[in-house]
C-alpha cells in the first residue's frame, strides 16, 4: 500500500469508527457526546478531502478505492449502533426503524457487489447515493449535538425541584441557569436529526432498488 496522504487520511477515518465507540466506553457523558461529536464530523471532513486530494494530487490507489467505502460504511454502522443504544425510550422506536433500512441496504449491496465479482463495476456510485451519505452523516452529526445539550440540561437542573424547573420553562421565573436555550438545543437538534436520517433512509431504499436493477441482467440463470 502506497502511504501517500489521501491513504493516510482513509485509515485514519477507519480507525475513528470503533473510537466512538471508546469514547462512551471510557468517558462519562456528555464529555464522550462531545468527543464521538468531535471524532465524527473530523472523519466526515476528511472523507470529502481524501478523495480530492487523491484527484487532484493524481494519488488515487487500488488500497484507496478499497478501503475508501468501508471506512464510511464502518463509520455510520457504529454510529449507528451507538445513537440507538443510548437513546432515550421514547426516541428509540423512531430510530430503529430507518437505521434498520440503512443498515440493511448497507449488508444487501455489499453481498450483491461480493456476489458479483468482476462485474460489480456497474454499480458505481451514484450522484442520488453521495446525497444519501452526506444525508446520514449531517443527521448523525446532528444526533450525537442532540446529546451534548440533553445532558447538559439534566447537568443544570440537577437538585432543582420539579416545579421551578417548570416555572422556569415556562418563563413564570427568571432563567439563570441557561434551561431554556439547552433544552430548545435539544428539541431541535434531536426533531432535525431524526427527519435527515428518515430522509436518508428513504435515499438508501431508492439508491439500494437501484443497484438491485442494474445487477438483475447478471443474476440472470443461463438456459
Amino acid at each position: 500500500m502506497k502511504w501517500t496522504l489521501p491513504n493516510i487520511l482513509t485509515v485514519v477515518r477507519l480507525l475513528a469508527a470503533p473510537g466512538l465507540a471508546v469514547m462512551f466506553l471510557y468517558f462519562a457523558r456528555p464529555l464522550a457526546d462531545w468527543f464521538a461529536l468531535i471524532l465524527f464530523v473530523g472523519a466526515a471532513v476528511t472523507d470529502w478531502f481524501d478523495g480530492y486530494l487523491a484527484r487532484a494530487w493524481g494519488q488515487e490507489t487500488k488500497m484507496g478505492a478499497m478501503l475508501d467505502p468501508i471506512a464510511d460504511k464502518a463509520m455510520v454502522v457504529v454510529a449507528l449502533m451507538i445513537l440507538v443504544g443510548y437513546a432515550d425510550e421514547h426516541w428509540t422506536p423512531w430510530l430503529v426503524l430507518p437505521t434498520t433500512v440503512i443498515l440493511f441496504r448497507e449488508v444487501f449491496v455489499s453481498g450483491l457487489r461480493e456476489f458479483l465479482g468482476d462485474t460489480a463495476g456497474t454499480l458505481k456510485v451514484t450522484q442520488l447515493a453521495k446525497w444519501k451519505t452526506t444525508a446520514q452523516m449531517v443527521a448523525i452529526a446532528t444526533l450525537f449535538s442532540q446529546g451534548v445539550f440533553e445532558h447538559y440540561l439534566v447537568m443544570s437542573s440537577i437538585g432543582m425541584d420539579q416545579e421551578l424547573v417548570a416555572e422556569i420553562l415556562s418563563g413564570q421565573v427568571e432563567d439563570l441557569h441557561g434551561l431554556r436555550w439547552k433544552l430548545d438545543g435539544m428539541f431541535w437538534t434531536g426533531r432535525i436529526g431524526l427527519w435527515l436520517l428518515w430522509i436518508a433512509a428513504a435515499l438508501t431504499l431508492i439508491t439500494g432498488a437501484d443497484y438491485m436493477r442494474k445487477a438483475l441482467p447478471h443474476l440472470k440463470e443461463s438456459n
